[in-house]
């Protein structure tokens, strides 16, 4: 059985597998925006794509400039 997604104890892990300070003040709008991610992941990992399909160049800005 695969348990449901907790944002908030994800946050909590990897910032710690990260070593990345997660400030109280700002734990609950992180959990939020991985709340996001997790229900939008599906729509793109359902995207067909051909195996043709190339990816797009880099963008770079310098190189724009000129």
């Amino acid at each position: 059985m695969v348990e449901p997604f907790d944002p908030h104890a994800y946050a909590e892990m990897m910032a710690k597998a990260l070593e990345l300070p997660l400030h109280e003040a700002n734990h609950d709008e992180v959990a939020r925006n991985l709340a996001l991610a997790f229900r939008l992941a599906p729509l793109f990992l359902e995207f067909p794509l051909h195996d043709e399909a190339e990816p797009a160049p880099v963008f770079n800005a310098l190189e724009a400039r000129t």
